[in-house]
């Protein structure tokens, strides 16, 4: 039995995988001789201005910490495997895409790290990204030192787990973001992975594909059209499209409004050589969506697999030994056991047996026909696991002067599991999915599906299943191939183009219509000629409308006002698609309605068909629709694949099995609205909001199922409550970047501020900006800081 994996039991091993990376440091400066500036503009931005990379990156660490320090130090709980020494054994906490309680978090994060591997993997990086490293982790602990722990906020002052950082601290933070997509995102299927009792005859269950694909849904990054995983809209117009010929780009990420994953934004200036501004997420040394003079981008979530599970064939005799071309092979078994400190008292510390093959760790999920029996077992391999390079792919992507640096620059494959949206000041706008993906063909999938049942599962689900009893279903391994068992960048989808691009979610196949999408992609990349998005779809109707000058606007470009216009428009496609239908169907079945469904029909024939804060009766129609989309055949016009765009739409209503299901529908909905407090007509401004010391400050936007680009959810809320909507998840850092003679002209919000501290003024201090539509000009140029400076300058030395 292993009390605790090395790196996290034993300082020495620890000590020793990040040996290459102290060694490369032995050339540095005598701490105190340099310094960095700190400088706060309009809303907290931090502009920060240092001689080398180590340097804003001890800026970059203490600013951060100034507005997040007990975020951050709650995540280095996390990454150590300690919440449930200090914060208790059944207290709740973030894993992968949900919550879980801290005993759990603890042991997956125990048997998962390993800081030797972790510190190898370190060592290829470059000087630049190694100092950049370790001045983040300088600043963050000089900040700590500076306030003291009883000048910390409340949330963690004086607390015993605020503890300086380490190397291999961040190092774990990376390796937490780089699995969120895989391995990460299913830690509840490794944690619930426990053997069939000795002797015990087990069968898996028949797969229920609908149950199976909710289940898979409920645990994968991007799997879920309805709502629930990360997204965003980024959208690039070149010369052809934009009024000055010069390149544009909307960057509207949608990410959870709490956690790390929070946007934060900064400005790094290392004069004569480094000069970008935008965003960054996590714990983070470097801009991650932003631009520079030159240059402008922003990421999506990619629909890449970043996984593949290997069904196991067992040993008959032993549930725990499996079968590879005909040979057994025993699996791992590691395990772990928590510090006597981590229980209540007079209870035992948890534990955890984890079993592993050379496939990865065993997982189950039996609702989704992946449970372990005394035949079967599943395996997930992961292949972000050790993906140590984003840091290097970010810090060059800053210095890129064109989209063909940028792309040069992600050459490395440190973008773990998102595209990339740009344009340049030249007019030339890209899309490229060069995330991580397994190198997996088509016809690997199809020889290597271990049973039919498996190969639904990919096209249902996507999720995909090799069989793990053969060595010829290993990954491919390409040279090309920065990370190993990757697809290499040359085949992974890429358009340089000087009109448009968009992504909002789905494949690369749309990215623009009138473009080809790339040939001979695999599967796990992405799949075409599949329903869209309504998002996706939105996306290209506003953009293709612009252009066509058909929305309204004057003429047929796309400028910056324009765009800034357009996303905020929150039309609801959901809503224009099946409203006419609805409205008809009301009108011929009136005399049959329930009081309900009359209700709610007179409700929605005033509704706008937006999501805009003002609009009477979007709640219903959320709540309603909600529940009709899951109507089987709901849609009148079924997907054509020749006309993605525009369909499916409209809705059934000549079916009376349809008509029945969807009338249902509204007078649930007229219902769950009634019982949460509020008239059927209640604008969303009454529903969607959120208070800001004392003040209510409204929230426009629809719900990802909706199909409104402005993205607001309620995770952990399935529908309306007395309290309305609980946002905490969607539009985040939003930016619109152009290009002027001198440079970038930027404007851009980010919704919570810079600050997740409810006592700081910089918390949800820009909500109010997002609540009018409106943007802030972010000060890039040295006239513009000056201008919007806030008090005086900081100078640390480092």
């Amino acid at each position: 039995m292993i009390q605790n994996k090395s790196p996290l039991g034993a300082p020495g091993a620890m000590a020793l995988g990040l040996a290459a990376l102290i060694a490369g440091c032995a050339s540095t400066p005598a701490p105190g001789t340099r310094s960095v500036t700190i400088e706060r503009t309009t809303y907290g931005i931090a502009h920060i201005t240092a001689p080398d990379y180590e340097g804003v990156a001890y800026g970059v660490g203490y600013a951060h910490a100034q507005d997040n320090v007990c975020q951050t130090a709650e995540h280095l709980l996390t990454v150590r495997g300690e919440r449930s020494q200090f914060l208790g054994a059944d207290g709740m906490g973030e894993l992968g895409l949900g919550r879980a309680k801290n005993a759990e978090i603890d042991l997956f994060v125990r048997s998962h790290m390993d800081d030797a591997a972790l510190g190898r993997a370190a060592a290829d990086l470059g000087p630049d990204v190694r100092a950049s490293l370790r001045g983040y982790v300088a600043g963050y602990n000089r900040y700590l030192q500076d306030a003291g722990p009883n000048g910390l906020p409340e949330a963690c002052r004086g607390k015993p787990w605020v503890r300086p950082m380490t190397q291999a601290d961040l190092s774990r933070t990376t390796e937490m973001l780089m699995i969120q997509g895989g391995i990460g995102a299913l830690a509840a299927a490794v944690l619930a992975a426990t053997p069939p009792a000795a002797g015990a005859k087990t069968s898996a269950a028949e797969v229920d594909l609908p149950q199976a694909v909710a289940e898979i849904a409920r645990h994968s990054f991007n799997a879920n059209p309805e709502g629930g995983e990360f997204g965003s809209n980024g959208w690039a117009f070149g010369r052809n499209a934009t009024p000055d010929g010069r390149g544009l780009v909307l960057g509207n990420p949608h990410f959870p409004w709490t956690g790390t994953n929070r946007f934060w934004e900064l400005h790094l200036t290392i004069p004569g050589k480094l000069d970008v501004m935008g965003a960054t997420g996590g714990l983070s040394p470097v801009v991650s969506i932003g631009f520079n003079k030159d240059v402008a981008w922003t990421h999506t979530v990619s629909t890449g697999k970043r996984f593949t599970i290997y069904e196991l064939k067992l040993d008959p005799a032993d549930p725990t030994s499996y079968i590879v071309d005909g040979r057994p092979r025993k699996m791992v078994a590691r395990t772990v056991v928590l510090p006597a400190a981590a229980a209540a008292p007079g209870a035992a510390p948890a534990q955890k047996t984890f079993y592993s093959t050379e496939w990865g760790p065993v997982i189950s999920l039996p609702r989704a026909g992946l449970g372990w029996t005394d035949t079967k077992a599943y395996a997930i391999r992961d292949v972000n696991t050790l993906n140590t390079r984003s840091a290097q792919s970010w810090m060059q992507m800053a210095l890129a002067r064109n989209v063909g640096e940028l792309r040069s620059a992600m050459g490395n494959q440190g973008t773990p599991w998102i595209n990339t949206i740009a344009a340049d000041r030249e007019g030339n706008a890209m899309y490229a999915d060069l995330s991580v993906v397994p190198d997996v063909s088509a016809e690997l999938l199809k020889t290597c599906a271990p049973s039919p049942a498996a190969a639904v599962l990919l096209a249902a689900a996507g999720l995909p299943v090799l069989d793990g009893s053969r060595s010829a279903c290993a990954w491919t391994r390409d040279s090309a191939a920065a990370q190993p068992g990757a697809i290499p960048p040359a085949r992974m989808p890429v358009i340089v183009t000087p009109d448009w691009v968009q992504n909002s979610n789905d494949s690369f196949w749309l990215s623009n219509p009138r473009i080809a999408a790339p040939a001979g992609i695999s599967p796990l990349v992405g799949f075409t000629g599949t329903t869209q998005r309504l998002r996706t779809r939105s996306g290209i109707m506003e953009i293709e409308g612009r252009l066509a000058g058909s929305d309204g606007l004057a003429g047929n470009k796309m400028g910056a006002a324009d765009m800034r216009s357009v996303i905020f428009r929150d039309k609801n496609l959901a809503g224009m698609l099946v409203m006419d239908d609805l409205a008809a169907a009301c009108s011929a079945q009136a005399a049959a309605l329930a009081p309900d469904q009359a209700l709610g029909c007179r409700v929605l024939a005033g509704w706008d068909r937006t999501s805009n804060s003002a609009s009477k009766g979007a709640p219903l129609f959320r709540e309603f629709w909600r529940k009709a989309k899951d109507v089987p055949k709901v849609w009148r016009v079924p997907f054509d694949p020749a006309r993605p765009v525009v369909t499916p739409a409209g809705l059934d209503m000549a079916t009376p099995a349809t008509r029945d299901a969807v009338f249902k529908a509204l007078g649930d909905a007229v219902g769950a609205v009634r019982v949460a407090g509020f008239a059927a007509d209640v604008p969303l401004a009454e529903v969607q909001f959120r208070m800001v010391r004392g003040q209510k400050v409204t929230i426009p936007g629809g719900d990802e199922f909706e199909g409104v680009l402005n993205k607001v959810e309620s995770q952990g809320q399935s529908y309306i409550d007395p309290k309305g909507y609980n946002i905490n998840y969607g539009s985040s850092y939003i930016q619109a970047v152009g290009f002027d003679e001198r440079g970038p002209v930027a404007q851009g919000i980010l919704t919570y501020g810079q600050s997740s501290n409810p006592a700081s003024p910089r918390s949800y201090d820009q909500l109010s900006l997002f609540s009018a539509k409106k943007w802030h000009p972010l000060p890039f140029h040295r006239a513009d800081i000056e201008a919007q400076r806030e008090g005086a300058p900081l100078q640390l030395a480092y």
